[in-house]
């Protein structure tokens, strides 16, 4: 599981991740937005990732705080984008230059890419609210999970490098 502030990057991690290993990708915000920027009812909302959840493998990349037991526990894997909110913050403007009335890849159809100053102000205090948090649930799991924290977007890349020579060896072993 991805998890990490808006921005880091988490969809597009997972969608690298997803191709390289092939396993499908679920992207929270697709399921958790209806058309319009509805909200998934909370109850609906935990039913749902349990469900998801079962599967044997599966990625699933975005935060929703209220869920994050359900994930951590059913995960074997939890990578943190601990990215500089600098960087997070950029990628959001950006991304919304770029979905500019339109639905970006990770999001379901009818919720048109937006910009918040909720959404920039949440960004901006992560590092301060949520991440100590993240920290020591990261922390407490460490010992019984595959942790992984990314700080910089060239740590990212190694990572994804790392993961493709591990799943190239892994496809000669079958050959």
């Amino acid at each position: 599981m991805l998890i990490g502030p808006g921005g880091a990057g988490k969809s597009t991690l997972a969608r690298h991740l997803g191709a390289i290993l092939d396993i499908d990708v679920i992207h929270l915000d697709r399921l958790f937005w209806k058309p319009g920027w509805i909200e998934t009812p909370r109850a609906e909302w935990r039913t749902l990732q349990q469900r998801l959840v079962q599967g044997e493998r599966w990625i699933v990349d975005g935060n929703y705080g209220g869920t994050l037991d359900i994930r951590l526990a059913a995960a074997d894997t939890i990578i943190f984008l601990d990215l500089p909110r600098w960087l997070c913050l950029w990628r959001v403007v950006k991304r919304r230059v770029i979905y500019a009335g339109r639905a970006r890849p990770d999001m379901s159809e009818g919720c048109s890419e937006k910009l918040d100053w909720q959404f920039l102000r949440w960004i901006w205090q992560y590092p301060r609210t949520r991440r100590p948090q993240i920290l020591r649930q990261l922390a407490q799991l460490s010992a019984q999970k595959r942790v992984i924290r990314l700080r910089s977007q060239a740590d990212v890349a190694r990572f994804l490098h790392e993961v493709r020579l591990v799943a190239v060896e892994d496809q000669s072993r079958r050959s």
